[in-house]
C-alpha cells in the first residue's frame, strides 16, 4: 500500500460524520479503508435515524470496506489470546496489520500493541 492510504477506526468515522473539520482536512485526498466491523458498528447503532443511516451509507461507499478473511481471523485470534483488546478492536487492528496500513484512531488502548503504525487523533 502507498503512504496515501489509511485504515479508519470507527471513532474516527464518527468524528468525521459529526463535522470535525480538522480531521477532514487531515484525511483529505487520502485513500480511506475501514473494516467491515466499523460498518456494522456504525449502521447497527440503536436509535439511528434515516438521515444518519443515509450519511453513513454515503461515507461507506466512498471508502474501501475490508471484509474478514482467513489471515485476519488468524491475527484476531492471536490478538485476543495475547492482549486485552475487545473483539471489534481486535478485528480493526488485525485489518490494519493485514493491509500494512496506518490505523487512525482516537483509542489510546491500541498504543500498547506493537507492529503497527498508529495515528492517534485527539479531538480539539
Amino acid at each position: 500500500m502507498n503512504g496515501n492510504s489509511l485504515l479508519l477506526d470507527t471513532n474516527i468515522v464518527l468524528y468525521l460524520l459529526n463535522g470535525d473539520d480538522v480531521l477532514a482536512e487531515l484525511l483529505n485526498k487520502k485513500k480511506l479503508y475501514h473494516s467491515f466491523i466499523s460498518q456494522l458498528e456504525l449502521l447497527g447503532f440503536k436509535g439511528i435515524t434515516s438521515k444518519q443511516q443515509n450519511e453513513i451509507g454515503k461515507f461507506i461507499q466512498e471508502c474501501i470496506v475490508i471484509d474478514i478473511n482467513e489471515e485476519i481471523k488468524r491475527q484476531v485470534i492471536h490478538l485476543r489470546r495475547s492482549t486485552r483488546l475487545k473483539l471489534p478492536d481486535s478485528i480493526v487492528f488485525a485489518t490494519a496489520r493485514y493491509l500494512s496500513l496506518p490505523l487512525v484512531t482516537a483509542d489510546l488502548g491500541f498504543k500498547a500493541i506493537e507492529n503497527i503504525e498508529l495515528i492517534i487523533y485527539q479531538q480539539q
